[in-house]
């Protein structure tokens, strides 16, 4: 963009022009921006980011998996507003292109429930923690697609997520690395798309009030009910992020943090430097990949070397900590990874940085 003109810019009045002109916003996110505005209405009118009081990590990594499409975990006690912050994800998320937005439309046709009105809509799918493995992870005689193919290019929302069955989260696992899911039968096989983004939310205990006056469950309960996450599944989690209660007079105090409309720009610009560097968002970078566009310099490297050490990194882990510092540093705009990029997706990796 041209330098600011006088005055603030309303970004639901505005002209691509006039957004244009804004620091860092260049032509591709302007018009990104009133497409999206002209499409789904004003920006903040409905679940705005907002409305959250305080969570200022919370809303920060919420921020970070929108930008580079990351699962994220949210874990606090009952009523801390874990399900309201995974509400709003899916209003400041980049706009479907129109490629995705056509393949969401097939798979909702194909099971019965494309509504024309919701063409171009990110899809946000939130089933029940009752849910079995062939409704989250598709089947049927007649193989149809399950929540996890609905939720395709869109958000998967698992509340209560310790209250799921173990096998059907472990379900999750393939899907998550592959991006697809693969339906067997004894005369055919299916493949279904399932490129979804895992937002996941639990209470840190079995009574959800851990950490406050009011939890009644001892170490051997709390040990008990974390252990029902297994760690093939944890270590497939990008973002783990504590969600505590906010006192009253941070309630009470009238909206003051940044906008679902003022976060958005950034997370559209963060994704367009994705595309145009390598074509797919950061979650989705393969290992050679990483090589190609996620090149450390020498003090980055060292920390991360001692932090696999002390943190017991996997494989895996290793690689999603550095799509997340590339998250980070295509957020602040800059196109090498620093320390403090890398510091702050290892800061979010830990399990204990969310009462885990």
């Amino acid at each position: 963009g041209n330098t600011a003109p006088p005055g603030p810019i309303d970004i639901n009045r505005a002209s691509a022009d006039e957004l244009d002109s804004l620091p860092g916003v260049g032509p591709a996110t302007a018009a990104a921006i009133v497409a999206h505005r002209d499409q789904y209405g004003p920006f903040g009118s409905v679940d705005d980011l907002a409305d959250v009081r305080g969570q200022c990590g919370a809303k920060r990594a919420l921020e970070i998996a929108a930008a580079g499409g990351h699962a994220l975990l949210m874990s606090g006690p009952a009523g801390s507003g874990k399900s309201m912050l995974a509400q709003r994800l899916a209003g400041i998320l980049p706009p479907l292109t129109p490629d995705q937005a056509l393949e969401c439309a097939a798979i909702a046709s194909l099971a019965g429930r494309f509504e024309p009105a919701r063409f171009g809509i990110r899809p946000l799918r939130a089933p029940h923690h009752s849910a079995t493995v062939p409704a989250l992870i598709g089947g049927g005689h007649d193989p149809r697609p399950g929540e996890i193919s609905l939720a395709h290019h869109g958000i998967l929302f698992l509340d209560e997520l310790l209250e799921w069955r173990a096998d059907v989260l472990d379900a999750l696992r393939e899907p998550l690395e592959t991006g697809s899911v693969l339906i067997a039968r004894a005369q055919r096989r299916t493949v279904f798309p399932a490129r979804f983004q895992l937002i996941a939310a639990t209470n840190p205990c079995p009574c959800g009030q851990h950490g406050t006056p009011l939890c009644r469950c001892n170490a051997h309960r709390v040990a008990q009910y974390r252990a029902r996450l297994s760690g093939a599944l944890s270590d497939r989690i990008d973002l783990w992020v504590d969600v505590p209660v906010q006192p009253a007079q941070s309630l009470l105090t009238p909206r003051a943090g940044e906008s679902s409309a003022q976060v958005r720009p950034r997370i559209i610009r963060a994704r367009e430097r994705q595309i145009e560097r390598q074509a797919v968002a950061n979650a989705e970078l393969s290992a050679v990949q990483l090589e190609a566009y996620c090149a450390l310099d020498d003090p980055a490297r060292v920390l991360l070397e001692r932090a696999c050490t002390k943190m017991q990194l996997s494989g895996r882990g290793l690689h999603r900590v550095i799509r997340v510092a590339r998250t980070v540093a295509d957020l602040a705009g800059v196109s090498a990874i620093e320390s403090s990029h890398l510091a702050e997706a290892l800061a979010l990796r830990m399990p204990q940085a969310c009462a885990f």
